[in-house]
């Protein structure tokens, strides 16, 4: 990713507008999460409904512990796992706005294992983490597929990084201390359970 483009979808960022960004799984939909005007646009652009929440994206561990609160067991599995394809469910700390997790008291987050989306991160900070499609539609590999789906929407800035077909991350919510599997996907359980079982 060319420093233009980088400092262009810094900039659109900051000022409430969506951009889409490459991940280790598929292209996301990123905007500002503490940005309510921003979190709302979103669920517009998706047609999604408001009680289901959105993802979140960080770079570092330290940064997830800035708007949830990490146990540590959940610390554990995330110095094994993070970076990569995995999504924790944690509380979500009082500065998290509930429109990003749809009224609900947990947050959803991830480290995604690209380098483009983790020099985005890093230069700006926690961003949205939603698939970039319409909510219900066929989750798409491509730009070129993405703005035709999106036509119309006001997407400010489109990083690309080719073709992005990666298997889903594994969901595990561990708000409790208590490890549960939502969704197995690139990381096995066994593999979470044998980290645990060994500390």
């Amino acid at each position: 990713m060319n420093e233009s483009i980088l400092s262009k979808a810094v900039t659109a960022l900051k000022k409430g507008e969506v951009i889409v960004y490459p991940t280790d799984t598929l292209y996301g939909l990123g905007a500002d999460i503490f940005n309510e005007y921003a979190l709302k646009k979103i669920f517009k652009i998706k047609k999604r409904p408001f009680s289901e929440p959105l993802s979140v994206a960080v770079s570092n561990i330290k940064e997830i512990e800035e708007i949830a609160f990490l146990n540590q067991k959940a610390k554990i599995i995330a110095k094994k796992f993070l970076p990569g394809k995995l999504t924790l469910i944690l509380e979500k700390k009082e500065k998290v706005s509930d429109t990003l997790t749809g009224g609900q008291k947990k947050v959803a987050i991830r480290i995604p294992n690209n380098k483009i989306a983790l020099t985005l991160l890093s230069e700006f900070g926690p961003l949205t983490a939603t698939s970039a499609n319409i909510h219900g539609m066929k989750t798409l590999s491509s730009i070129s597929q993405i703005k035709q789906q999106l036509k119309g929407v006001d997407i400010k800035v489109y990083i690309g990084s080719g073709h992005l077909i990666g298997q889903p991350s594994t969901i595990i919510d561990i708000t409790k201390g208590k490890l549960k599997i939502l969704r197995e996907g690139a990381i096995k359980t066994k593999d979470i359970l044998d980290v645990l079982k060994n500390e």
